[in-house]
């Protein structure tokens, strides 16, 4: 005798759970096949500043460690020109997804750089304010002119840190910081304990300074400081409400400065250039600004500009000229 069909509700029953499984796949599957809520060609404006003894066709520069700290993360760059129009800039906002202000020797409180950096501060905060992302990142004078923008003040104190790396003296903040929370265990832990952070500045924002100023406390938390040996001082700090960092040394030098024998090139100190480089990216990544044209953006890029081999004359080893 043949054994009996299984029987309809069993059928039902297990034709239920293969969609049910089907269904509860394609969701976990969903924010790996959708980009809906990430931009995957960043392009990031990198400031130009002022050179020091300007020469026909040379009269502000970008060093090329910053452009390449950013495309190794998967960014592209654009020079974002010194002494340009407020609506040049406001346009050029709307087309880069954040914006870096590097390391250098120019005024923060007079110069193009500075007059850039303010209008695009306060754009990003204007746009943040409603919902549109848009990163900042100042790095060593980039790091002093934050300050300075958001406070309204000069407030850096002389140091003795002009050509050293230091590791870093984490606060209780670092832990759950968005800078250093995706860091691998072991990277955190060399950072804190080994010098891979290169510094090259004779200014700096005092841990005390930055204690007695309503505008900075309220506006920036304190992820890590350092010290000469007299004065303790800010060297990396993360707005509160808004994607805007800072960090007083220069995470690009480790993998792209090689001029200098104080800049360490170990392979945590690579690693450290490239997760803070790969933050900042990803950060960029959540900015959904444009050009209004393929052909506006491929003008725009660093890519139409030509690298100079500058490290017997200078202080890096390359540099875009404008």
């Amino acid at each position: 005798m043949a054994s009996p069909s299984p029987s309809p509700p069993a059928k039902c029953w297990t034709l239920r759970n293969m969609i049910l499984l089907g269904i509860f796949v394609s969701l976990l599957c969903l924010p790996f096949n959708s980009s809906a809520k990430r931009n995957d060609r960043p392009i990031i404006g990198v400031l130009a500043q002022e050179v020091y003894k300007p020469e026909p066709n040379r009269t502000a520069y970008i060093a090329a460690s910053y452009v390449k700290f950013l495309e190794a993360a998967g960014a592209r760059v654009v020079p974002v020109m010194i002494n340009q129009k407020p609506e040049e800039y406001r346009r050029l906002f709307k087309s880069i997804n954040g914006i870096l202000y590097p390391g250098g020797g120019v005024s923060i409180v007079s110069s193009g750089y500075q007059r850039a950096a303010a209008i695009f501060y306060d754009l990003a905060i204007e746009a943040n304010q409603k919902g549109d992302y848009f990163p900042v990142w100042g790095t060593c004078l980039g790091f002093q002119q934050l300050t300075y923008l958001t406070s309204g003040k000069r407030l850096l104190s002389k140091t003795n840190t002009s050509a050293v790396a230091l590791p870093l003296n984490f606060t209780n903040e670092a832990k759950d910081s968005k800078i250093f929370k995706g860091f691998p265990a072991e990277l955190t832990k060399a950072l804190g304990t080994e010098p891979l952070t290169e510094n090259s500045h004779n200014w700096s924002l005092t841990l005390a300074t930055y204690n007695s100023n309503e505008e900075l406390k309220r506006f920036y938390k304190i992820l890590s400081t350092n010290t000469d040996g007299n004065v303790e001082f800010v060297s990396t700090m993360e707005a509160f409400d808004y994607p805007i960092y800072g960090t007083q040394w220069h995470p690009e030098k480790n993998s792209f400065e090689w001029r200098n024998p104080y800049i360490p090139h170990s392979p945590l100190a690579i690693k450290t250039t490239f997760y803070m480089a790969d933050f900042f990216v990803n950060e960029a990544r959540k900015s959904f600004h444009r050009f209004e044209s393929m052909d506006e953006e491929r003008m725009a890029l660093i890519y139409n500009y030509n690298p100079v081999y500058t490290e017997q004359q200078q202080a890096f080893e390359q540099k875009y000229f404008f």
